[in-house]
């Protein structure tokens, strides 16, 4: 007993932290100043967003005080906390990783590779061509096998799923503006296999809209499509209940620079637009929103992208109360990717730090599935490495940092839980704005859409620019050792010769006579019977038609649609292409920009300038000539003459500027006087004046612009 008694534990005294003075905003806004040693609290502190919002320095709880969403629990309400009380626990989200293998027994390998190591979705990706539904043989070079793989048989895609597992695992496809074919071929192989169609799972889903927004054209009229996927949805709710055929993509407006705002308004709006399309064919709300998914990309700004996953959940949850649906269809399927937009060549490795911090914002936000974009993607086709690396993100997620414990993890934040209202606010205004002008179409067709996304991203491109926002190894810290990743070769012709030989083989096996009658039915089919055209698609594939034959069937007659496409960018392709000039015209020519510092006095005199105007030329990849240092003017002025350089930049401090500046610029434009001379920082209204007398030709500074400068360089010296 005396020895139990020994091993009892102390009790742990309770906690609390009275003996902490709690501190008022005043106080703390007061160190704050201090802190700053006179530069302005406001513009210091606050910081505008693109989505114009401004984030306070700090939050405090009585930020929760005015907040009007639901403060309830994860499952109920709104669904603003998660639509599934249990979070992960009772279902981790999909690891939905894309394959980009260019033919099928390419994607065949690489998706069951991905499934034997963590990946939990069958998903690859088709190439431009086909999702425009159009053969190979008909398909322009560029669009060919571009970032995915061409398929036009039932038998390309019997090789890219054979053993595959198609009961067991998600689908994850993307089939462009419809989906009537690849479902039929879908259709047609599991009942090949034996498999039950009402096993199937994930979603082999369309988007017209977001088609029309990226492409600028559609063959056919949008009531066409929407007669489709009214078929579609009717097929699935008959054959394959648990799969979605219908999805809400907003990656044309993230990847054409629009902000977190935009997206989640515009997927509002294109999504009501389905809906009504939907309802007006019979498809009542419960049904459609069964079969319907949201996919966005998550961005740089890490609390931003939390906000709007958590902010489009109740935004859908409001849409479909509002249009009647129960409480099951207020439950968002919400599937998201990391971006390209903000994924960069150069220094490519920094991508991988992007994607991990959009993949945790993306687990923090709630979500149904992830891809995570390899860190190469903007570069080459994935490779087994950068593929592994990608996919072990979402699994490290899931196993190691021990995500799918947490339920709203972001419940009860302070910064979070305002910023997610603020946004909501805005979002809706703009959503509202959208529906009372017509909808999603007629601001695609009227331009308007197309207008504010262009304006988003010339605010990013400006901030980049002036080096407001730092990409690292591009227009910040460029790596000038770096070596640019290998890209290998795609020969296009043998892969698109080898495509050919299989689609005439297709040709000569089948029935031709057969395949123009069943073409025939689906091009006389109407939208009368729901399903039936899916149906008619599986029968045509079956007697040997391709995929493109039956979108020309589907086509018919159709007048296409028009509008201005919203081009895809990534927000440092400006910087990129200046550095790939340089290079260029190195290879060229041998030569290149060069720059000499001129350096005045001891290195801690000149260093902290110097280093900071070899970092900005070398953004675009210029030769930049150190030295440690000048004690003299004549010293200075000679030895930037013996260098032969195009540009000369003073480096030295705002004390010493008014004695040496002028009479070095003098010096040297006394005997090249088209040599440019530049210094480094911004100068004083009398500094600039006395500077400008003897020719200094520009200022380089943390103010400058820094693409534009460089931009004008690279003319000047004739590179184009």
């Amino acid at each position: 007993m005396e020895q139990e008694k020994n091993m009892e534990q102390p009790a742990i005294p309770e906690i609390n932290f009275d003996e902490f003075e709690p501190t008022s905003y005043e106080t703390w806004k007061e160190e704050a100043i201090a802190a700053l040693k006179g530069a302005d609290f406001d513009k210091s502190m606050f910081t505008k967003t693109y989505e114009g919002i401004t984030l306070d320095p700090i939050y405090l709880p009585k930020d929760l005080e005015q907040l009007t969403h639901p403060k309830t629990y994860p499952g109920e309400a709104s669904n603003l906390r998660g639509a599934d009380a249990s979070g992960y626990i009772a279902k981790p989200w999909t690891i939905a990783q894309q394959c980009d293998g260019k033919t099928p027994s390419e994607v065949n390998a690489i998706e069951k590779r991905e499934l034997l190591k963590g990946t939990t979705a069958i998903s690859f990706v088709l190439d431009t061509a086909t999702r425009k539904g159009i053969d190979v043989k008909d398909a322009e070079a560029a669009e060919f096998a571009d970032q995915g793989v061409s398929l036009s048989t039932l038998a390309d895609l019997a090789v890219a799923l054979d053993d595959i597992d198609l009961e067991g695992n998600e689908l994850s496809l993307y089939a462009g503006a419809s989906n009537i074919a690849l479902l039929a071929a879908v259709a047609a192989i599991c009942k090949k296999r034996g498999c039950e169609l009402k096993k199937l799972t994930g979603a082999l889903v369309a988007d017209p809209i977001g088609e029309l927004a990226a492409d600028g054209k559609l063959p056919r009229s949008m009531d066409e499509y929407y007669d489709e996927m009214a078929h579609s949805i009717a097929w699935a709710e008959k054959n394959a209940p648990e799969l979605r055929t219908v999805i809400v993509d907003t990656d044309v407006y993230h990847d054409g620079g629009g902000n977190d705002i935009q997206e989640a308004a515009y997927a509002m709006s294109t999504a009501i637009a389905y809906l009504k399309a939907m309802e007006r064919r019979g498809i009542d709300v419960d049904t459609f929103c069964k079969h319907v998914r949201f996919h966005f990309s998550l961005g740089a700004n890490f609390f931003m992208e939390i906000a709007k996953l958590r902010s489009v959940k109740m935004m859908w949850a409001q849409i479909v109360e509002a249009c009647g649906g129960s409480e099951a269809a207020k439950k968002i399927n919400l599937f998201v990717s990391t971006s390209t937009f903000t994924q960069t060549k150069y220094d490519p490795y920094v991508n991988l730090l992007r994607a991990a911090s959009q993949s945790f914002s993306a687990v923090v936000g709630g979500i149904n599935g992830m891809f995570v974009k390899p860190f190469d993607h903007v570069i080459r086709p994935s490779d087994e490495f950068s593929r592994r690396i990608a996919r072990n993100i979402q699994i490290m997620l899931q196993h190691e940092f021990n995500f799918l414990q947490p339920v709203d993890p972001a419940g009860g934040s302070w910064y979070i839980e305002s910023l997610t209202e603020e946004f909501t606010e805005k979002a809706w205004a703009k959503f509202q704005d959208i529906e009372a002008h017509g909808g999603i179409l007629a601001a695609l067709e009227n331009g308007k859409v197309q207008a504010a996304v262009k304006e988003i991203l010339a605010d990013r491109f400006k901030n980049l620019a002036t080096r407001k926002e730092r990409a690292v190894g591009n227009n910040m810290y460029p790596n000038m050792t770096e070596e640019l990743l290998e890209v290998p070769a795609v020969d296009f012709a043998k892969l698109r010769a080898e495509r050919m030989a299989a689609l005439e083989a297709n040709e000569a096996d089948r029935d031709t006579q057969a395949v123009i009658e069943v073409l025939k039915e689906v091009y006389q089919s109407d939208a009368s019977e729901k399903g039936s055209l899916v149906e008619l698609a599986e029968k045509a594939l079956l007697k040997g038609a391709t995929m493109g034959e039956i979108s020309e069937a589907l086509s018919g007659e159709s007048h296409s649609i028009n509008v201005e496409a919203i081009l895809p960018h990534r927000w440092t392709e400006r910087y990129e292409e200046l550095r790939q000039r340089t290079a260029d015209f190195k290879v060229k020519t041998g030569e290149n920009v060069k720059i000499f510092l001129a350096n005045m006095g001891p290195i801690p005199q000149h260093k902290a300038r110097a280093d900071f105007v070899t970092s900005f030329m070398q953004v675009a990849e210029f030769d930049v000539i150190t030295n440690n240092g000048f004690s003299t003017v004549e010293e200075a002025v000679q030895a930037t003459l013996d260098a032969d350089a195009d540009v000369a930049i003073v480096c030295s401090t705002d004390a010493t500027y008014p004695e040496l500046a002028p009479a070095v610029t003098k010096g040297i434009k006394a005997v090249k006087p088209n040599m440019k001379v530049f210094l480094a920082g911004a100068p004083s209204k009398e500094l600039k004046e006395i500077c400008d007398a003897a020719g200094m030709d520009d200022y380089i500074s943390v103010k400058s612009n820094c693409y534009e400068t460089l931009l004008g360089m690279q003319k000047e010296r004739g590179m184009f």
